[in-house]
């Protein structure tokens, strides 16, 4: 069956937005790999310590990308992520309708996300396993070089500790989901779920997008929880998203609590580095602003600070011995509503303590 998607085109278009990388030419640029494969390494001995979660896949692996890199990785994910989609969209779709301009259409609007987000990205752990694709290709932990370089100077960061400072959030992404060992298949069966239930009606995506003109044109922003997709939810995948934002707030924020904790007295600057980041997505305007919210990436900014109260107060009431807790099975996990009322949590994982 003919994809709804003409992926060479998305590829194409995401490198052409990605745009110039002036910093890839940089003689800075051949220090990065030295630095990432040591730092890399460095980062997962500090995690381990600090959280107990030892991969059960082995040594982290760094790799260093340009933009460009980056998009050809992401866009085999996308393939695999988005095919349950792809499949219904295109079997629904006539043969009138899946004309090769549609298909060059669809894959030239996916470039642009992703050629956007690579502008963007500094550091990703990439969790999906692809089974045609090389082993050594994957469960790698990316860093992509000119962005990281062009931060540097623009802000005048220590490279070492900035360099450390991202790796340990991307290491402990990885300690969550290779160290615990039912955490990959459980997230990817969420994604699975919510993706095999999506109805690609046209008209209801069409639908969608006038409310939120409505919306915002009236002040409010209805892409604020979760972007398109939560719009879009039939009511049984919102119980499927707020599990998977449930579980992502917890990461994410535990993710930043571990980052400061094991970077204690190596990044004097971490503050500073996230003081300046979180002002940076907050600045963004225009078309980019737009497409954070679109694909979701504001609700993500905001899994952060929930992730980050529930585990302060868990921490309070129980300690790290509470909060690991959640490490044991799918069935300790907080859901959305437990993240914002920890003390729900807290009463149902462990009644004597709630008080």
């Amino acid at each position: 069956m003919p994809s709804a998607v003409d992926w060479a085109v998305a590829q194409r278009v995401a490198v052409r937005v990605a745009g110039r990388e002036p910093f890839s030419q940089s003689y800075h640029y051949d220090s990065l790999d030295a630095d990432f494969a040591e730092l890399t390494e460095q980062a997962e001995g500090l995690v381990a310590a600090e959280t107990g979660l030892v991969s059960l896949a082995g040594p982290a692996r760094a790799r260093v990308t340009d933009r460009t890199g980056w998009i050809n990785a992401n866009v085999a994910s996308f393939q695999r992520l988005l095919r349950p989609i792809i499949d219904k969209l295109s079997a629904r779709l006539t043969d009138r309708t899946l004309s090769p301009v549609a298909q060059k259409l669809a894959g030239a609007e996916v470039g642009m996300v992703l050629g956007w987000m690579s502008t963007r990205v500094l550091g990703q752990y990439d969790l999906l396993i692809i089974e045609e694709e090389s082993p050594l290709d994957q469960d790698l932990v990316y860093y992509v070089g000119p962005n990281v370089l062009s931060l540097e100077k623009q802000y005048a960061f220590p490279p070492r500790e900035f360099r450390l400072w991202l790796a340990l959030h991307e290491v402990t992404h990885r300690a969550q989901f290779t160290g615990i060992e039912w955490m990959r298949p459980y997230f990817l069966d969420l994604v699975t779920q919510t993706l095999d239930a999506v109805d690609p009606d046209p008209k209801r995506f069409l639908a969608v997008l006038g409310r939120v003109a409505e919306a915002r044109r009236n002040g409010s922003n209805p892409l604020a929880d979760g972007g398109i997709m939560a719009l879009v939810a039939s009511d049984a995948q919102r119980e499927v998203l707020d599990r998977v934002s449930g579980l992502m707030s917890l990461l994410e924020g535990h993710g930043d609590v571990t980052m400061d904790r094991a970077g204690a007295g190596l990044v004097p600057s971490a503050d500073r580095f996230s003081r300046v980041l979180r002002q940076r997505r907050e600045s963004t305007q225009g078309l980019g602003r737009l497409l954070q919210q679109l694909i979701g990436l504001e609700a993500k900014m905001n899994q952060y600070a929930q992730g980050e109260r529930f585990i302060a107060e868990v921490e309070r009431v129980g300690g790290q011995s509470l909060l690991r807790t959640a490490w044991e099975g799918p069935d300790r996990l907080p859901t959305l509503d437990e993240i914002r009322d920890p003390v729900s949590w807290i009463a149902r994982v462990a009644p004597a303590l709630a008080g």
